[in-house]
């Protein structure tokens, strides 16, 4: 039987900070390449080789701000010719925009408290300091720290405002299909991406489980990323959905090897389930 054929989306340039996309997408198609055909491509290269392949499985491809059109271009192809994409495009959280954290917070979950318009700005708990994001943001692009009194000129719809949390620590957890992996943590607020290795609870993985249950993903890669709140609890900070990065080089080899037969597993039950 001829082996699947996987075109892998990644921009391998792509200057992202306090990690590397290039190495851990070379490492992990170097690992693939024993089951799979594959070939690698830029994101704005897609459309035009997609149709060669068994599949398209979307990894460091950077913000999609960089290409939108390039992207809507993708999507539309992809749902016009059932092209069978990895992650699944079914997503609503990132995939979709940040729409989802104003949903999510109004229906309860334990997520940062969000608004997006100034008349819904006494919601949120009072705060010395807002962080304000663009909802079509990525990467912290355009994320500012301003003081209660710039938030109604700013909230106008077309940003989140949420109160800025004193938290002890940020933590990720990565999940391939619905199955957990592993999860990490940056021990020092001021240094995000110095991860350790984190051991989740099951009252941690209870906290990520409903974000992930939530979503439309079957297949696919997602990272539920945290912070710890002054009150001990978890809070969402971001679903990142559609092509989350990985830190594969803060796993200790063991950790990563079991990373790579889940995701693979996961590809060959997603190629012959299509």
């Amino acid at each position: 039987m001829p082996r699947p054929r996987l075109l892998y989306v990644t921009d391998l340039a792509y200057p992202a900070r306090g990690r590397r996309y290039c190495d851990e997408d070379i490492e992990l198609t170097s690992r693939l390449r024993a089951e799979f055909d594959l070939a690698l491509c830029h994101p704005r290269d897609t459309v035009g080789l997609m149709d060669a392949f068994d599949a398209v499985v979307v990894r460091n491809s950077g913000p999609v701000l960089g290409y939108r059109d390039a992207y809507d271009a993708f999507r539309a192809h992809a749902l016009r010719t059932g092209a069978r994409v990895y992650n699944q495009l079914t997503g609503r959280a990132d995939m979709a925009g940040k729409q989802y954290l104003l949903d999510l917070s109004a229906a309860g979950f334990p997520v940062v408290p969000t608004v997006d318009r100034a008349a819904d700005l006494e919601r949120l708990p009072r705060a010395e300091r807002y962080v304000v994001k663009p909802k079509l943001g990525a990467d912290s692009i355009g994320l500012r720290v301003v003081a209660e009194d710039a938030l109604p000129g700013l909230a106008d719809g077309t940003v989140l405002v949420q109160p800025y949390v004193d938290f002890a620590y940020e933590v990720s957890f990565y999940f391939v299909d619905h199955d957990f992996q592993y999860a990490l943590y940056a021990p020092d607020p001021d240094r995000r991406w110095d991860l350790q290795p984190y051991e989740a609870t099951p009252e941690d993985l209870e906290f990520a489980r409903r974000f992930i249950d939530w979503n439309t993903v079957g297949h696919g890669i997602q990272r539920v990323d945290a912070c710890r709140a002054p009150g001990g609890e978890l809070l969402l900070v971001e679903l990142e959905d559609l092509n989350p990065y990985l830190s594969l080089d803060a796993l200790p080899q063991d950790r990563r090897d079991a990373f790579v037969a889940a995701l693979t597993a996961s590809l060959h039950r997603f190629l012959a389930a299509a």
